[in-house]
């Protein structure tokens, strides 16, 4: 079966028609993450003497350095290594779950005319951490054709309720909110929909580590001086915010940047650590990977959503054992801010929400 991976790819131009080849960004990454020179080119492959070349072929194109060298004390990326890096990073965060719906959609397509797998599941969810998992593990087991897209969690309500997937992801807050987050998808939602249990994850306030604006919750985000980036309209993590605004009586035109918007919980991490930002708005686990400082503000269950008769596919029984297998618990209780919500357990949708009604909303 033909597996398909597309990535974003930098390349730079000058007027008189010089170019540089991207390769260097790996090993600013590995620079940054080990310290040392000697070790960031080890990690990606390079002889030492390759490695400074390649950052010298750089600082001439650039005409400013990369890294900077002290003795006794290691390597560290330079103002522009720090900036080309964030650029590589935000690209990445913002671009990736579409290229990866493309991605599936090509090999959806190729793998029919080759006739190299039997029909799985369509699911839509909204990009997170632990689908993204979830579709990486899935895609492990060869003898199925799974066709995973990244949609908001409205989209993939109704995608479910039209019968243009099979399996939906649904999120929904622990507490009082989860109702009123419910109210809005009533239309959607079917007596005949099963709840597949998977994740809680928490969601909340990301900050430049050290919190240098002091910010403590939701309130200070009406003081004027903090620039904001949000979640796109219709995304689920936007709607649990202007929830938590209403829920505080606090009114959103009053936050500068509201509108600021992009469309992955990673670039959201990414805008905010470039210092294109001061606040955002996600899930814990981006702002960990982006060494942000973190303020939990809700939790909530993110599950999937399927009817009854889908759950007698074959492909069905496949997902539900790669959701009980421990090996891919153990990767999920990997990830900050997540933890396991008996995955994989099948219950009714009144039951589930009645459950998670009454549960701490943080």
């Amino acid at each position: 079966m033909i597996r398909i991976d597309i990535q974003p790819r930098l390349r730079f131009h000058q007027r008189d028609g010089n170019s540089l080849d991207p390769q260097g960004l790996e090993l600013l990454q590995a620079v940054h993450d080990t310290g040392k020179l000697t070790e960031a080119a080890a990690r990606v492959g390079y002889s030492y003497r390759h490695a400074w070349n390649l950052l010298g072929k750089w600082q001439a194109f650039f005409g400013s350095p990369l890294i900077e060298l002290e003795r006794g004390k290691g390597a560290r990326l330079a103002p522009l290594g720090e900036r080309l890096l964030w650029a590589d990073q935000r690209i990445r965060a913002r671009l990736s779950p579409q290229l990866d719906n493309l991605a599936g959609e090509l090999e959806l397509e190729l793998n029919r005319v080759l006739q190299a797998s039997n029909p799985g599941l369509r699911i839509h969810a909204s990009h997170g951490f632990a689908v993204a998992a979830l579709r990486e593990w899935l895609e492990r087991d060869a003898s199925w054709q799974w066709e995973v897209q990244f949609r908001s969690g409205s989209e993939a309500i109704i995608a479910l309720h039209r019968h243009d997937c099979e399996v939906a992801g649904l999120h929904v807050p622990a507490g009082p909110l989860g109702t009123l987050s419910m109210s809005r998808i009533q239309p959607w939602l079917r007596p005949d929909q099963r709840v597949i249990t998977f994740v809680v994850r928490t969601q909340g306030l990301m900050l430049a580590p050290g919190n240098p604006h002091g910010v403590r919750g939701l309130a200070d985000l009406a003081r004027g001086e903090l620039r904001f980036v949000n979640r796109e309209p219709g995304s689920g993590t936007r709607l649990l915010l202007q929830d938590l605004l209403q829920q505080g009586g606090l009114d959103s035109a009053t936050i500068k940047g509201f509108h600021n918007e992009e469309f992955t919980h990673a670039a959201v991490a990414a805008f905010v650590a470039s210092g294109m930002a001061d606040v955002g708005f996600g899930v814990e686990a981006a702002a960990r990977q982006f060494g942000l400082d973190f303020i939990p503000m809700a939790r909530e269950h993110y599950c999937l959503l399927c009817r009854e008769d889908s759950l007698e596919l074959p492909a069905m029984a496949a997902l539900l054992r790669v959701l009980q297998n421990p090996e891919f618990q153990a990767r999920i209780g990997q990830l900050p801010g997540y933890a396991l919500s008996r995955p994989g357990e099948v219950l009714p949708l009144t039951q589930a929400l009645e459950q998670w009604g009454r549960e701490s909303p943080l």
